[in-house]
């Protein structure tokens, strides 16, 4: 059987490649979906992929990763990283790992950015590297047992 891997989105980014292309890069989710698909054949791992502007779905798709047996969950939580409880408390809640991913550098940018509610309750964190950083995660996710 073939292990999947969550790869969960939040708010704003099915604006990739229209928003801000100097911070996020020009590639949109499809292109993203489509290098992980090709990396996850490598891997002999399934991808699925989704995208929510609200808090309640990505939680709820972590509880889903953990009761459909996900290897793991890619997470770029938007906005989301920096003030959410909620997600930071869904993650500690569940035994599947999670991976923290980011387009751009937070610690690089506004003050704001520089506190990841996300990052301190998952896994690892991967960030700054564009499109690739997600590349990057999955290859990490394939290494967890």
């Amino acid at each position: 059987m073939v292990a999947t891997v969550y790869v969960l989105n939040g708010p704003n980014l099915n604006l990739l490649g229209l928003r801000e292309p100097e911070i996020y890069g020009a590639d949109t989710l499809d292109d993203i979906a489509g290098m992980l698909e090709d990396r996850a054949r490598d891997l002999d791992l399934e991808i699925e992929m989704r995208q929510s502007n609200h808090e309640g779905h990505l939680i709820d798709w972590l509880h889903e990763a953990q009761a459909e047996g996900a290897r793991a969950v890619l997470l770029n939580a938007g906005g989301f990283t920096h003030t959410s409880v909620a997600l930071h408390d869904a993650i500690r809640s569940v035994r599947t790992p999670v991976i923290e991913v980011h387009l751009s550098n937070p610690h690089a940018r506004e003050d704001f950015r520089h506190t990841s509610l996300v990052g301190r309750a998952a896994r690892g964190s991967i960030a700054g590297f564009g499109a690739l950083g997600y590349v990057l995660a999955l290859e990490a996710a394939a290494r967890l047992h």
